[in-house]
């Protein structure tokens, strides 16, 4: 994905269907299984960070790692997922880093970003035919996941808000009409 398609998707993504919706209904009181701990590690913070930052790279607007989604994905894990969803995710963590050693024999840190680019990309395409056919019962892949948890932690930090998106401290009054231009951003007010 790139960052105009994340960019399209924002009003989708800030419109609640992020994490599940039973999140915003149950909201974040789940117990974090040990699973989790280990993600709160300065180093894996690091890593998440840097897979965040594959996903949503700087651009023109700060990439996901300066957001400091690397931080905030431990938190939402910790807080918000169900112990099989905590699992999942830290389990896929392992599985990311043994795709990064089977393709090109090195930890995903030690890749250069090209190659990061395409293992992301191998991985994303793995997990799209997988939501497909997932039934109900089935948890989600670990990269939809993670996926999400960069896209909600980018767009809702301050840097997302105010460099990606369009932004106003106060905004006005409404208008309906408001006219727009091919390529403009997204509003984040």
């Amino acid at each position: 994905m790139n960052r105009r398609e994340a960019l399209a998707r924002v009003a989708w993504i800030m419109g609640g269907a992020v994490v599940g919706a039973n999140l915003f209904l149950e909201g974040c009181t789940r117990k974090a299984t040990k699973h989790v701990e280990g993600l709160f590690e300065p180093e894996m913070v690091d890593f998440l960070g840097d897979v965040a930052d594959t996903i949503l790279p700087p651009t023109s607007s700060p990439g996901a790692k300066e957001a400091g989604v690397g931080a905030f994905i431990p938190v939402m894990v910790k807080d918000c997922y169900t112990a099989n969803e905590q699992k999942t995710f830290v389990d896929g963590l392992g599985k990311l880093e043994d795709a990064a050693d089977e393709k090109f024999g090195r930890k995903f840190q030690e890749l250069n970003a090209t190659e990061r680019t395409e293992l992301l990309a191998a991985i994303d395409k793995e997990a799209k035919d997988y939501q497909k056919s997932k039934t109900a019962e089935d948890p989600d892949h670990y990269f939809h996941l993670f996926k999400q948890l960069t896209l909600l932690g980018f767009f809702t930090s301050e840097l997302g808000a105010t460099k990606a998106l369009r932004y106003v401290q106060i905004p006005g009054r409404y208008d309906g009409d408001y006219p727009y231009k091919k390529g403009d951003k997204a509003w984040a007010t």
